[in-house]
């Protein structure tokens, strides 16, 4: 019998209701634990991510003055980039998945090999496959739901030929409008960037900061996780290497003024983004909640009706938990993406099709990696064929 079958009974609608509710409000416990935690073992994590930043970003720097001194072999070399760049991505970013593609999906795979019928007994299986890889309960009954009408309209009747269906389903819940950053040329671009601490949210601006700057954007950053110092010279020091402007304020100022002054300063600088990192203090959705609806209001006040970036920075790792955070915060601000890093270190990575299909907001970016090209910008059709070939 499957997981459904055996943990709730399928007719048992009231009792599946309290259990995810007691689900729910376990995984939150755990959340607020697990952030506790990371607080004392953040010292050790930032030197980390500081000494892989500055090997990245000096990795770039050799590059490109390797490409300075050889001019003649650099035009030779460039003539045929397009092509090897683009196989070279794609090896790359299935090996990052490695652990994703061989685990979650790998096991997927199994489930439809060695079976002679498709039959009830082989969807009771990918649901309870489906509930412990991170894709959620409410998530594995909506897939597997619109997996047998899909089964059923293509007229398939083979076990194997299901997990290409599976397949076609899956990537129907991942968003594909919307998922590049909305920078605008002529105007000063706003993306304010959320997330609680140990998801990678200070290196992920740093990163995209140094993107932009090799664009040819001008960059300003705001320092508004007034909180942690640690996180201010963190920032600080991916802001000198990428090129760009730092506005901070002193340890524990008001996060809405910093927000201000860096608005003032991309003005007076006539900068083409703004990046504003923030506190993200889960425990205490009370405080976060006005201190997001503070800074959302004087950022209205600055920009008037023009759009801004609003995006959750995400750990991959987290799987449910993930997903609790994603309501919360939708719910303190009006989300227009999503960030999801390390995925390059979890064999479960279901919580990308959870976050997508249940807020109805794109995904920007994925993490796979330490260096400034592991955050890629994400591509649907991309990523399902990294993890499921």
């Amino acid at each position: 019998m499957g997981f459904f079958n055996k943990l709730f009974g399928r007719k048992k609608e009231n009792k599946v209701e309290e259990e995810k509710e007691k689900l729910e409000k376990e995984i939150i416990e755990e959340e607020i634990d697990r952030v506790e935690t990371l607080k004392e073992e953040k010292k050790d994590e930032e030197i980390q991510i500081d000494e892989a930043v500055e090997k990245a970003l000096e990795d770039e720097e050799i590059q490109e003055e390797d490409i300075e001194k050889e001019p003649v072999k650099e035009e030779v070399v460039y003539a045929e980039k397009p092509k090897v760049e683009k196989r070279s991505f794609f090896t790359s970013l299935k090996e990052k998945l490695f652990k994703s593609r061989e685990g979650l999906f790998g096991t997927l795979k199994n489930i439809f090999t060695g079976k002679s019928i498709v039959d009830g007994e082989m969807y009771e299986e990918l649901e309870d496959t489906l509930v412990q890889s991170d894709i959620g309960i409410e998530m594995t009954l909506k897939i597997v739901k619109d997996l047998k009408a899909e089964v059923k309209a293509r007229g398939v009747k083979k076990p194997e030929d299901v997990y290409p269906v599976l397949k076609d389903v899956l990537e129907g819940y991942l968003i594909t409008e919307n998922t590049n950053l909305d920078i605008q040329p002529g105007r000063m671009n706003v993306i304010l960037i959320v997330g609680v601490n140990g998801v990678g949210k200070t290196t992920t601006i740093g990163k995209i900061a140094a993107k932009l700057v090799k664009d040819g954007k001008k960059v300003v950053i705001g320092a508004a996780d007034t909180f942690r110092a640690a996180a201010v010279d963190q920032l600080e020091e991916w802001t000198k290497r990428a090129g760009a402007d730092l506005i901070k304020h002193s340890d524990g100022a008001d996060p809405g003024a910093v927000v201000f002054d860096t608005l003032k300063a991309g003005e007076d600088k006539n900068a083409d983004v703004v990046i504003i990192d923030t506190a993200g203090r889960l425990h205490n959705k009370n405080n976060l909640m006005k201190e997001l609806e503070k800074i959302n209001n004087i950022i209205k006040k600055k920009i008037g009706d023009q759009p801004y970036e609003s995006i959750l920075v995400l750990d991959g790792t987290t799987g449910q938990n993930g997903l609790i955070q994603a309501r919360v915060f939708n719910e303190v601000t009006s989300l227009t993406g999503f960030i999801v890093t390390k995925l390059d270190g979890t064999a479960k990575g279901g919580i990308l099709f959870s976050i997508s299909e249940e807020l109805k907001k794109p995904i920007k970016y994925i993490g796979v990696g330490e260096g400034i090209e592991d955050l890629r910008e994400f591509n649907s059709k991309e990523y399902i064929q990294a993890i499921f070939d």
